[in-house]
């Protein structure tokens, strides 16, 4: 009975020692493996801090065809194309109307030839910019006629012709005449601007149409008179 103790605290104490021996090998590997995760975890925050300091600021998403379609000529429903006529072109318009023609006579003809563009947004906007500052122009031009036409109704023309007793010309008055006798009262008066229904030939006092523009015009009182000769004067 007295030596079976010795077997069993051998038994006990190797048991234990196998306890131990397991708990540190245990340990052994739970150090290393935290050793190698704690490696991991610096290696992919590097690259992670990496790639976020090489890595450019993300913007908004780029939406394709922008750049393109910016400058893109515009396109009808019909399948015609826009353009903005450079001149007058007869039976399609006058030079900065927005006309719409087939693509074909827009790329073989009109724009090879210089005689329209393609109305892109910047083309559009500079038409609009052109024509407010032509209808500034026109503006300003009205109302320098419509000043030029109470002038000349304020004034009277004299213009002599010889005639006979019963005050019949002998020749006639005509619109050259009268242009040339309002020019030279100041007035700029071509004239195509002044309006008979024929020649004069008759002494007296007229009242003459002038026409300076669309829905602008005047009148003027013309008196022709006899010639004045030093026989009459004798």
């Amino acid at each position: 009975m007295a030596r079976a103790r010795p077997l069993a605290l051998r038994s006990i104490v190797g048991e234990v020692g196998k306890d131990e021996t397991s708990g540190a090998m245990a340990k052994t590997i739970e150090k290393t493996r935290a050793k190698s995760g704690a490696a991991k975890g610096k290696g992919t925050g590097k690259s992670a801090d990496a790639k976020g300091k090489g890595a450019k600021p993300e913007g908004p998403p780029r939406q394709p065809g922008v750049e393109r379609r910016r400058n893109h000529p515009a396109r009808a429903k019909n399948g015609h194309i826009q353009l903005i006529l450079t001149q007058t072109m007869p039976h399609l318009g006058q030079a900065g109307d927005l006309v719409k023609v087939k693509p074909g006579f827009a790329r073989n003809y009109l724009v090879p030839q210089g005689l329209a563009t393609f109305a892109t947004a910047s083309n559009l906007r500079l038409v609009e910019k052109h024509r407010q500052r032509q209808r500034e122009l026109e503006e300003a031009r009205r109302a320098d006629l419509q000043t030029l036409a109470a002038q000349i109704a304020q004034r009277s023309l004299t213009i002599e012709a010889n005639a006979n007793a019963e005050g019949h010309l002998y020749g006639s008055v005509n619109d050259d005449q009268i242009a040339a006798a309002l020019r030279n009262e100041g007035f700029p008066i071509q004239a195509e601007n002044v309006r008979i229904e024929g020649p004069l030939k008759e002494l007296g006092l007229y009242s003459i149409k002038v026409h300076l523009a669309q829905d602008i015009h005047t009148e003027v009182k013309l008196w022709v008179v006899p010639t004045h000769t030093d026989e009459a004067g004798a």
